[in-house]
């Protein structure tokens, strides 16, 4: 009876339990009661996208001659810009004059304002770099696959990889200043309808047969100057790169052998100003006068024979209402035409805030294609070394004779080269004004070589 009666008490005491229950208020399950994956919040709502990267603006700059040519710089920026992802570019021509040009990125730089990325020609790569104003790109390099010096002429990459601290040069000194542009030659720009019209030969022909020099030159320039007051056999603009090379095709040159003093009185150098000398101011002148741009009168089909490089092709295309073409320049004393190789290069601005991202433009603008898309349009020689470059190279026309540009490369041009011993723009800056002192007839050869070395080689350390 016992054990009944407390079985029955315990009944009782469950279904009162479970009433209550049933009729009281509804606790929330514990969370870890629950999986969660019926956890319906979660389930239900979706993640917010992520905002788009900001894209990163990069400048850059190149000092062109004329419309033509900021041009091919634009359409090139353009298709760069479409391949990188997040980065902007903005392409900034420079001014023509070369000797405001640099002076103005050192401005620019100090003030904090200069693109990231911008040319310079190789005769200034010593001084900026000496003055801490561009980035040394050697780990940037090194990290990248596939890169290599030797994907571009040897002479330019000599001085792009000069060491400040040891002197070494080449892909292991530690240095890597840039990368070059392009490189050219000089070449002689013909009005052909002015020599025939003067009667002198033609000066492509007398080059197939070897017989282009000096003197050659100086018959063809002075039947055209016969023409007429205002006709001229030969011009060229008053700079370091013409007058150079007379000195160099007579063997001489600015410097000695190690570019360690000044060479600009030296018998070759000497031999060569007098020939140029004669061009302008002797018994019978055949060139535009000296310090007046040549470009204008050339284009109006008024001089024979035009000293230029490559960079002037897209103005001359754009511009010449006359049959024209190119030959090499002729050979002096020496055997050899005298010419350079002028080469310039992309550097990346030492204050840049985006290193890695200039580092990409830089190998972007001197890649095969971007190279062959500027030269196709006249302007550049590519800066690799390609036969496959050269040859596309010579199909891109006119001139008809884009083999006088080639000819000049292989004639032992002079690499135009900064000067690590010295300072280029103080060597420069006493050269030009003696220099057009003696073109423009105030000063004798003799003077000039008296007097100018002592000055020059004020620019040496």
């Amino acid at each position: 009876m016992l054990r009944k009666s407390i079985w029955t008490a315990l009944s009782l005491l469950l279904a009162a339990t479970l009433l209550l229950t049933a009729c009281g208020p509804k606790e929330a399950p514990a969370p870890v009661e629950e999986p969660a994956a019926t956890e319906a919040p979660a389930a239900a709502t979706e993640a917010p996208a992520p905002a788009p990267a900001e894209e990163i603006t990069i400048r850059w700059r190149t000092r062109p001659d004329n419309q033509a040519e900021i041009d091919v710089y634009q359409k090139a920026s353009d298709a760069i810009d479409a391949k990188l992802e997040g980065i902007k570019l903005v392409y900034e021509p420079g001014g023509s004059e070369s000797s405001s040009y640099q002076d103005v990125l050192k401005t620019e730089i100090a003030a904090g304002t200069a693109p990231d990325v911008f040319w310079i020609p190789g005769t200034d790569i010593a001084d900026f770099a000496s003055r801490g104003l561009i980035l040394n790109l050697n780990d940037l390099a090194a990290a990248t696959e596939g890169f290599s010096v030797d994907d571009f002429y040897p002479a330019p990459m000599a001085h792009l990889t000069h060491n400040l601290e040891t002197g070494a040069e080449g892909a292991n000194s530690g240095a890597l200043w840039g990368l070059p542009r392009d490189v050219s030659t000089f070449v002689l720009y013909l009005n052909l309808d002015l020599i025939n019209e003067a009667g002198a030969p033609d000066p492509r022909q007398l080059a197939a047969e070897g017989k282009w020099d000096w003197e050659a030159f100086k018959d063809v320039a002075t039947k055209v100057r016969a023409l007429g007051p205002d006709v001229y056999g030969y011009g060229a603009n008053a700079w370091w790169g013409p007058y150079g090379v007379w000195m160099n095709a007579a063997g001489g040159g600015f410097y000695n052998a190690d570019r360690t003093a000044c060479g600009l009185d030296s018998e070759g150098s000497i031999a060569g100003l007098a020939f140029q000398r004669d061009l302008y101011v002797g018994d019978n002148p055949v060139a535009v006068p000296y310090g007046e741009d040549s470009e204008p009168p050339f284009m109006a089909g008024r001089v024979a024979m035009f000293q230029n490089g490559r960079w002037a092709t897209p103005g001359v295309r754009a511009n010449a209402n006359f049959n024209w073409d190119a030959v090499e320049l002729p050979k002096g004393p020496s055997g050899h035409m005298g010419n350079w190789l002028f080469w310039g290069a992309y550097v990346i601005n030492a204050n840049t805030q985006h290193p890695e991202e200039a580092w990409k433009l830089l190998q972007e603008l001197t890649t095969a294609e971007t190279q062959g898309m500027i030269s196709e349009l006249g302007t550049n020689i590519p800066s690799r070394v390609s036969d496959e470059a050269i040859n596309a190279f010579l199909t891109f026309t006119p001139p008809d004779n884009n083999q006088a540009f080639i000819n000049g490369l292989m004639d032992m041009p002079t690499a135009e080269g900064p000067l690590w011993a010295g300072s280029w723009p103080e060597f420069v800056a006493v050269m030009d004004p003696a220099i057009a002192s003696l073109m423009t007839g105030k000063t004798t050869i003799d003077e000039f070589k008296a007097s100018i070395c002592a000055e020059a080689n004020k620019a040496f350390k």
